[in-house]
């Protein structure tokens, strides 16, 4: 039973996060960055990646 909490926190989390890293990815000075440099700040890529694992971790703890 504590396990299925868990990963349904970390999949709520997961998805939060990665939401977060998204908003990041796509925001206006993110954009401006780039369009100039080519480079994605790596506040959106440890979001986005980190809430994958977040979830697949959630997933596997709900079996």
């Amino acid at each position: 039973m504590i396990n299925k909490i868990i990963g349904i926190v970390l999949i709520v989390a997961g998805v939060a996060l990665a939401w977060w890293g998204y908003n990041i990815y796509d925001s206006a000075s993110s954009q401006l960055t780039r369009a100039i440099n080519g480079d994605t700040p790596i506040e959106a890529w440890l979001g986005m990646g980190g809430g994958v694992v977040s979830v697949l971790i959630g997933l596997t703890r709900l079996k």
